[in-house]
C-alpha cells in the first residue's frame, strides 16, 4: 500500500510493510508465551517444593514416631533389642495416617547396650509414599541410671567434716551436716532433723556450722555458695535405698553360673589382688593385726577391729570371669590394678543375719588405668566397707562402693592404736551408697585428714556388671537429626 502526501510542496511516498507487522506479532507472542510458561513453571516448582517441604516434615514425624515406638516397646520388655522377633534387624513399620491409609513407613536399627552398660542406640529412618526419595533420620539414646546417679547416698545421717571435698550430687534420707566444700548439688529427704553431732534445736535437713554458722529453723536458709557451690535442697523425695541395694543371692547366683563362686574360706576371709592382665591373686588369710595393748573400742562400734591382714597362704592366680561376677560367701580384702576391665565383686554370708553378715577392706591402692569407662569397678559388702588400721597413708580407691546393711567408712582407733590412727589422704573415684551413717575421719582428728569424693559420671549409665538400679525405666540422655 502507498500513500501520496505533500510536504513543502514535494510529494512523499510512505510504505508499511506487512512483514513488519508479523514480526512484531510474532516477539510480542513469543514473549508472552514465555511469560506465561515461566509462570507455570513457577507455580509447579513452588507446588512441588511444597509438597517436598510437607513430605519432609511427615517423614520427619514419622521418624519420631518411630523413636517413640521402640521407647514404649522398651518399657513394656526392656531386655528386648529386636522388636519382638527374635531377629537381627532391620525392622520395617508402616505409618497410617488416621483414615488408615498407609503415608510413609519407618526402619528402626536397634544397638544394644554393650556389656555393663544400659545404654540402648535407637535409629529411626522415615520415607512417605507420595516422595520416597526423602527421608529424614533420628537417632535417639535411652538408658535406665544406676544407682550411681549420687556420689554419695545414704539412709541415715551424715557428717562431713571441713577438709572434704565432692565432686558429685550427694543425697541422704536423713539429714546432713556439710562443713566442706561440695561442687554439685547436696539433698536431704528431710526438711529438719536432731543432729546427733550438735545439742540443742533441730537444724535444717541440709546445713553447715562453717562461719557463719547456719541459723537454725524456721529462719530463711541462707545462700552459702562459699560451701555449697551449686546449692542445697530438702525436702525432697527420698530414695528406696533397701530397694536399690543389689540383691546378693542374685550375684551369688550369677557367680555360680557363668562367673567366679568362692565359698567359706574356712579361716578369716581372703585376699584378692588385682592384675592389669585379667588375672587376680587369691589369698586365704589366716591373722589379722593385733592391736597394741592400749588400742581399745573405746566407740563400742559393732564390728570394730584392726581389719589388716598379717598373714595369709596364696591359693593360686585366677582369670577374671566372663561375666565379670565374682562372689564370696566371707569376708574379703581387695587391692590391686586393673586395665580395660569390668568386675563386680560382692561379699556375703545366707542366711543374711547381722552377726555374721561379710564385709569388704581396702587397705591398699585400688585403682583403673584408664578413666574412659573401660575400666569399671563394683564392690558391693553385705555388712560394712572398711578401711582398717594398717591402711596405707595415702589411699586412692577407684569403684563403685555399697555397704548393703553396714556403713562404708574407718573405726575409730585412737592415738593408742601406734602411728596409723591419723591418715593424710583418702581419694574415692567413683560412688558410695551405704545404709548407715559413713565417714573416713572424727571430729578428733584421727582418720584421714582429707578426703576427696570425685563423682564418677560413667557409672551412671555405664555400670559395672548387674550393678543395681535407680529405674526401670528407661531415660533419654541424647536425641539428632542425622539427616543427609
Amino acid at each position: 500500500m502507498e500513500i501520496l502526501g505533500t510536504a513543502c510542496g514535494r510529494k512523499t511516498l510512505i510504505r508499511h510493510g506487512r512483514g513488519n507487522i508479523t514480526i512484531a506479532v510474532l516477539i510480542f507472542s513469543s514473549l508472552g508465551v514465555f511469560v506465561m510458561s515461566s509462570l507455570v513453571n513457577w507455580a509447579l516448582l513452588n507446588s512441588r517444593l511444597n509438597n517436598q517441604r510437607q513430605a519432609k516434615e511427615l517423614a520427619f514425624q514419622i521418624a519420631e514416631a518411630g523413636i517413640e515406638y521402640y521407647r514404649w516397646h522398651l518399657a513394656h520388655a526392656p531386655g528386648d533389642f529386636q522388636d519382638g522377633t527374635g531377629l537381627a534387624g532391620p525392622y520395617y513399620h508402616n505409618f497410617e495416617n488416621k483414615a488408615g491409609a498407609v503415608v510413609g513407613q519407618f526402619r528402626l536399627e536397634i544397638t544394644p547396650p554393650p556389656s555393663g552398660s544400659t545404654k540402648v542406640i535407637i535409629t529411626s529412618t522415615a520415607t512417605t509414599t507420595s516422595y520416597a526419595n526423602v527421608k529424614r533420620v533420628i537417632r535417639a539414646q535411652y538408658a535406665i541410671p544406676s544407682l550411681a546417679k549420687y556420689a554419695v547416698v545414704a539412709n541415715d545421717v551424715m557428717r562431713f567434716g571441713s577438709g572434704t571435698e565432692t565432686f558429685g550430687p550427694i543425697h541422704s534420707n536423713n539429714g546432713i551436716r556439710f562443713d566442706g566444700l561440695a561442687h554439685n548439688l547436696i539433698t536431704s529427704g528431710v526438711a529438719n532433723y536432731n543432729d546427733p553431732d550438735h545439742s540443742g534445736n533441730n537444724e535444717f535437713g541440709v546445713h553447715t556450722h562453717v562461719n557463719p554458722v547456719d541459723p537454725l529453723p524456721p529462719a530463711a536458709v541462707p545462700v552459702r555458695t562459699d560451701v555449697f557451690i551449686a546449692g542445697r535442697q530438702f525436702p525432697v523425695p527420698a530414695v528406696d535405698f533397701p530397694g536399690l541395694t543389689s540383691d546378693l543371692s542374685s550375684l551369688k547366683s550369677q557367680a555360680q553360673s557363668g562367673g567366679i563362686y568362692l565359698s567359706g574360706s574356712g579361716y578369716l576371709g581372703y585376699r584378692m589382688v588385682l592384675q592389669t592382665n585379667d588375672t587376680f591373686d587369691l589369698y586365704r588369710v589366716t591373722s589379722l593385726s593385733s592391736a597394741p595393748s592400749r588400742c581399745t573400742n573405746s566407740q563400742s562400734q559393732t564390728g570394730w577391729g584392726t581389719w589388716s591382714v598379717n598373714a595369709q597362704t596364696l591359693l593360686g592366680n585366677y582369670n577374671f570371669p566372663g561375666n565379670g561376677i565374682i562372689f564370696v560367701e566371707d569376708h574379703l580384702w581387695v587391692e590391686g590394678i586393673i586395665q580395660t576391665a569390668r568386675l563386680t565383686i560382692a561379699a556375703g554370708r545366707f542366711p543374711e543375719t547381722p552377726s555374721t553378715n561379710a564385709s569388704i577392706t581396702v587397705n591398699a591402692n585400688l585403682k583403673y588405668t584408664t578413666y574412659d569407662a573401660q575400666d569399671a569397678l563394683a564392690l558391693i559388702a553385705q555388712n560394712n566397707f572398711n578401711v582398717g588400721l594398717n591402711s596405707a597413708d595415702t589411699l586412692q580407691i577407684d569403684a563403685a562402693i555399697i555397704a548393703k546393711n553396714g556403713r562404708a567408712g574407718r573405726y575409730y582407733y585412737s592415738s593408742f592404736c601406734g602411728g596409723n590412727y591419723v591418715r593424710t589422704k583418702i581419694t574415692l573415684n567413683g560412688m558410695i551408697a551405704t545404709n548407715q551413717r559413713y565417714g573416713f575421719a572424727y571430729t578428733d582428728g584421727t582418720g584421714y585428714v582429707l578426703r576427696s569424693i570425685n563423682y564418677d559420671t560413667n557409672l551412671l549409665y555405664a555400670p559395672p556388671p548387674s550393678f543395681p538400679l535407680a529405674s526401670s525405666e528407661y531415660q533419654i540422655i541424647s536425641w539428632e537429626d542425622i539427616s543427609n
